[in-house]
């Protein structure tokens, strides 16, 4: 299997166990099959940077110069080229790495995934990165030249068997040239659309610069004239313009840069550059930069928070070594951040293996773990610098923060000092500055503190009034995670629950000793309870008497908070733990006592006259929560204008 003389050519096999490896090859991996241009770059990307490195510490005696790589159409002769100026090979590289390097990494991949269908995951790992050529390839070339003195270029041929031919070839200029004779099956990537697409979507931030065809563009030692005629009309000569190499990439793109080298602009700048059809910017920026113990690069963003947050997910993107790789980062980003945006950059990512190993890897925990941390001082820092812009912003990231309270136990010890509790009245509080707060107004005769909240302002409106009423701070909290964050608040922080307002009366829902007396006499009360039972539905409604301050309202529909935040929580994940099933629509009546309204009904002899108070009470209830509907809305309505008449 030797290499060649000057007179000689070389024919022979490679040297692998299994018989005709390539379609095999193409099999396992045909649901990447796209990625081989991918790989084929990112061979000539490494060919450039290691002569990059030679010339630099003086060991290659050439000029490293402005490289580039080109990749070229033949439509025609149904051809795809790969040239870098890079390193090079000698014959006997081409017979090191070609024919026994790469193929034993190939066997090593079939004797891993032979099982494992579409699973297999990504191939550079094994050395098969020059192979994935013959998914789209009948016939390969490599024509190289070493950078080394002296040396011959060789030619390198292979038709998807494992017979190769090694011969001298013409070609003067230091590099590597890949010469692809594209399949049957495979000519879309003769389409200069389709080679521009997987350029972009690859290679968009490569190292070395990615030449694709010419372009025109303006002369810049140009300026077009203007003359006057002889009537003083002035008339400007036309822009010239010149051919230049159309470069598709950008070699050092934002998060290759110190964060010290950037402003406020470039972040934004590259977020459009990342992001070409978001016109919104982002709210702010996340600068990531370890290289002990793992190296990770990357920059995310926080973007303005739409309502469908599966359509947030999946615009992180993972590079490794400036190309791209994927942009499902489960496992590599905590899932409350993805839904962010931007880019992480590590080479210490194992690529070639499915998403469960992934998760598995320690370098990947230690990863998820250090964004957690970075985000988090980062939302600190924020905070800390411009209190004022951090809370003008909290509605639009407070989803992301709250979900992170939720799901990462490290997350939420941090974000005590930077989540926020919004009131009605637009006051934003620390937890511990709410704390201070209502500590000594809305402490119950347990010594129990009671967060009072409202989930939708409109609806409670009349609930949230009678809370302020006695002085007592509400909050505004609406996002359709924060019944299961209550829940662990209320486990993780000592004697505190929440109580939504409109979950009791405001004198239940935060019990002082003094008990208001009712007008009403034992006797009185059971005769209304009766009279309340037999007109109000049972299935629907749970009748409670209450004595309360005269000018309060007569009917008051709650919910229990318990019952109400397991359906929340059933509705979202997470409450089927508690055994619910499908909880029924299930409401409290508070009946006021000590109203005048309930006293008339209590006193009126004239049974259709009392059903009709209880009816039209019962419905004005129901219709300040919102609960009355179609059928019983239009008789209320009907009623409402006979009583008026």
């Amino acid at each position: 299997m030797g290499t060649f003389n000057k007179l000689n050519m070389t024919k022979g096999n490679i040297n692998v166990s299994v018989e005709n490896i390539f379609p095999l090859i193409k099999k396992f991996l045909y649901s990447d099959h796209e990625i081989f241009l991918r790989e084929l770059i990112s061979n000539a990307t490494d060919a450039t940077l290691k002569l990059k490195h030679l010339t630099s510490i003086g060991e290659a005696a050439v000029e490293y110069g402005n490289p580039q790589i080109e990749v070229k159409i033949d439509k025609e002769g149904k051809k795809l080229h790969i040239i870098d100026q890079g390193i090079g090979m000698t014959a006997e590289e081409i017979e090191k790495y070609i024919n026994q390097i790469a193929f034993s990494g190939a066997e090593e991949f079939l004797d891993k995934y032979k099982d494992a269908g579409k699973d297999s995951g990504i191939i550079g790992h094994f050395g098969l990165g020059f192979y994935s050529a013959f998914m789209v390839a009948e016939k390969v070339e490599l024509i190289s030249k070493s950078y080394k003195e002296g040396t011959e270029a060789a030619r390198w041929t292979c038709d998807g068997s494992p017979e190769f031919t090694l011969e001298p070839a013409e070609k003067s200029e230091r590099g590597t040239e890949i010469i692809l004779h594209i399949a049957e099956d495979s000519t879309e990537f003769l389409e200069e659309s389709k080679i521009r697409e997987l350029l972009t979507k690859y290679n968009k931030f490569m190292p070395v610069p990615i030449k694709f065809g010419t372009k025109e563009v303006n002369d810049p030692d140009h300026k077009p004239e203007t003359v006057k005629d002889k009537d003083g009309k002035e008339t400007t000569e036309p822009q010239k313009k010149i051919t230049v190499d159309h470069i598709i990439n950008n070699p050092n793109p934002a998060w290759t840069k110190q964060p010290t080298e950037l402003e406020d602009k470039d972040y934004n700048a590259f977020y459009r550059e990342l992001y070409p059809m978001q016109f919104e910017e982002p709210l702010f920026h996340i600068h990531l930069n370890v290289d002990y113990p793992f190296n990770l690069t990357g920059i995310l963003y926080f973007p303005k928070m739409t309502g469908d947050l599966n359509m947030q997910k999946d615009k992180i993107q993972l590079y490794q070594n400036q190309v791209f790789v994927t942009d499902n980062v489960e496992g590599i980003v905590p899932e409350f951040l993805t839904m962010l945006r931007g880019v992480i950059d590590s080479p210490d990512i194992p690529l070639n293996v499915s998403r469960s190993y992934l998760q598995a890897d320690g370098n990947v925990k230690k990863i998820s773990s250090y964004i957690t941390r970075k985000v988090a001082d980062k939302l600190k820092s924020l905070f800390n610098e411009n209190r004022a812009d951090f809370e003008k912003k909290w509605n639009d990231i407070k989803i992301v923060i709250e979900y992170g309270m939720l799901s990462e136990d490290k997350f939420y010890d941090k974000a005590d000092a930077f989540a926020l509790y919004p009131t009605v009245d637009g006051k934003y509080y620390t937890y511990q500055e709410l704390f201070d707060k209502i500590k000594d107004t809305q402490t119950d005769k347990d010594g129990k503190l009671v967060i009072l909240y409202a989930s939708n302002e409109d609806a409670q409106h009349s609930y949230t009034e009678a809370a302020k009423a006695k002085g007592y701070e509400v909050l505004l909290l609406d996002s359709p995670i924060v019944s299961h964050l209550m829940q662990k608040m209320e486990s993780s922080k000592e004697n505190i629950t929440f109580a939504r307002v409109d979950a009791d009366h405001i004198d239940n829902l935060i019990k002082k000793d003094d008990t208001k007396i009712s007008k009403l006499t034992d006797e009185q009360q059971k005769e209304l309870d009766a009279i309340l039972k037999e007109a109000i539905p049972s299935e629907k409604f749970m009748v409670q008497l209450e004595a309360m301050d005269s000018d309060a309202s007569p009917f008051i529909i709650t919910q229990p908070e318990f019952m109400r935040r397991m359906k929340e929580m059933q509705a979202t994940g997470g409450g089927g733990m508690f055994g619910m099933g499908n909880m029924p629509e299930m409401y409290n009546l508070v009946v006021n006592t000590n109203s005048e309204l309930v006293g008339e009904i209590l006193s009126t002899k004239t049974k259709k006259k009392q059903e009709r108070l209880i009816s039209q009470s019962l419905d004005l209830a129901r219709l300040s929560q919102g609960l009355l509907k179609g059928k019983e809305l239009s008789e209320f309505i009907k009623r409402s204008y006979e009583m008026i008449k």
